[in-house]
């Protein structure tokens, strides 16, 4: 009867934890109270009703004791900004590389084009050569709308994001200034430039040398000239020094 007692009287372990759990602000309690034996995680049904993007599974649901609270998340440093319900957006910096901050994105080949700029902290807009409102972009057509290549010897060719302009003729395109100019220079022109270019390296090479050889002309007489002064003292101090005479062998 004791032994009954004594088990009547103890509490249950999941209602201890029920009760401590309760005592928590919604969204600060321990793990340990969102464990599936005191809890049902209702961002498993539907994300809770909760914001998600597909693209990354990044959801705005978060689990809690009492239910679940739908807030914008902060992932990998980057911060999303709305309402948690309908819609997030990723703000701040680092924001591109996160599915290109919710922007345009396309690839084509080895080309890639955003409409998610790092040196904008929000927003989206299409890169040049695109036209759209940023969540969407389409190729610009700068041959058709007439917006470069537009002098009268260029040929426009469009391609995706830009565009290619030649000239007729003998000719080279500025693409800063949008016009042709004569290329002047045939071939003779570049045997003659490269051979002036060769004469001046030649000429540089040859100077080099002679300003060596002068120099170490020069460093040679100065060295003679400093030597022409002190050997003339020696040379006396060793004449006026009488001779040692030594003492005759006992």
């Amino acid at each position: 009867s004791s032994t009954t007692s004594s088990t009547e009287g103890k509490l249950e372990r999941t209602a201890v934890l029920k009760a401590v759990c309760a005592g928590f602000k919604e969204g600060t309690e321990p793990q340990v109270c969102l464990s599936h034996d005191m809890e049902t995680n209702e961002c498993l049904h539907r994300n809770g009703g909760c914001w998600r993007d597909e693209a990354t599974n990044v959801t705005a649901c978060r689990d809690t004791y009492r239910g679940r609270v739908c807030e914008c998340p902060v992932v990998n440093g980057v911060r999303y900004d709305g309402d948690g319900y309908t819609h997030c957006k990723a703000v701040g910096p680092g924001r591109c590389a996160l599915n290109h901050g919710g922007c345009w994105s396309e690839t084509k080949g080895e080309r890639t084009f955003s409409a998610c700029s790092d040196t904008a902290l929000s927003g989206c807009r299409c890169p040049a050569g695109f036209q759209g409102d940023g969540h969407k972009c389409e190729d610009l057509d700068e041959c058709k709308d007439k917006l470069a290549c537009t002098c009268p010897d260029c040929h426009c060719k469009n391609t995706w994001g830009s565009y290619e302009c030649g000239c007729r003729g003998n000719q080279v395109y500025i693409r800063g200034e949008d016009v042709c100019v004569a290329n002047s220079m045939s071939r003779f022109g570049w045997l003659v430039a490269l051979l002036a270019v060769s004469c001046a390296a030649g000429l540089g090479v040859a100077g080099f040398v002679f300003y060596k050889y002068r120099l170490r002309s020069y460093m040679d007489s100065e060295i003679m000239a400093i030597m022409s002064q002190y050997m003339p003292l020696d040379s006396q101090n060793n004449e006026h020094q009488p001779l040692r005479q030594h003492a005759p062998d006992a």
